[in-house]
């Protein structure tokens, strides 16, 4: 009984000094306890997440969703401008002959689909292959920065007008961004030609293989 009173008259005196410093108000802290911020989850987790996605009209004229494909810890991502109809069929990004041309660059330089990673800046065809608009490019976006940002590649490399102008937000002609090591998001970022430009102009295969030789030296000294 003892110990039950003195603990009383201990709470009886807490609560008076309460009463004579804030007034009749009890204050108690409710605030939640601290959670630990939830995993970022895995690629195939973010797959899962957005695949259904309709935010622009290309969710409702697609056949597959198209995420991307490759080795989710690849030091090396490729990013192309958006799916074919190959790829719209089967889901998978550089299938058509663009992407056998692509993957007999990957040999030349000691590499393969496995060693890599491969996306694009849109996840769903346009109708007849049309260039994206600009409005889908920045519907379609977010999903590729997180993309990469799971990735954290040590460089990406744009393939295409199109790509590097939407990931580097320029207008500069492609020419102009070849050769050059840009930075994005705080990763090394490239340009080069499209594998698609090369089988309509043969005059582009130069200059290509010696930006994918040189994409190689950049990935030794990364």
């Amino acid at each position: 009984m003892g110990e039950t009173a003195s603990l009383t008259e201990l709470t009886a005196k807490y609560l008076r000094q309460t009463a004579d410093l804030f007034g009749g108000e009890l204050y108690i802290d409710t605030a939640p306890p601290a959670v630990e911020a939830e995993s970022p989850g895995t690629l195939d987790d973010f797959r899962a997440e957005i695949c259904e996605c309709v935010k622009c009209p290309l969710g409702s004229t697609r056949t597959k969703f198209v995420f991307g494909v490759g080795n989710p810890d690849a030091d090396l991502v490729f990013v192309g401008e958006a799916p074919g109809r190959d790829e719209d069929l089967q889901g998978e990004p550089f299938v058509g002959r663009a992407g056998q041309l692509l993957d007999k660059i990957l040999v030349a330089v000691n590499r393969t689909r496995d060693d890599v990673y491969i996306c694009n800046i849109l996840k769903c065809r346009p109708p007849e292959n049309r260039t994206p608009h600009q409005d889908e490019i920045d519907l379609c976006m977010p999903y590729l920065e997180r993309q990469l940002e799971m990735i954290s590649p040590k460089l990406i490399v744009a393939l295409g007008a199109t790509a590097a102008q939407a990931l580097l937000m320029v207008k500069t002609p492609l020419g102009k961004l070849r050769s050059q090591v840009w930075k994005w998001h705080g990763m090394d970022l490239v340009a080069t030609y499209h594998p698609a430009a090369l089988l309509r102009n043969a005059s582009f295969k130069r200059p290509t293989w010696e930006d994918f030789q040189w994409i190689d030296e950049l990935m030794a000294e990364a």
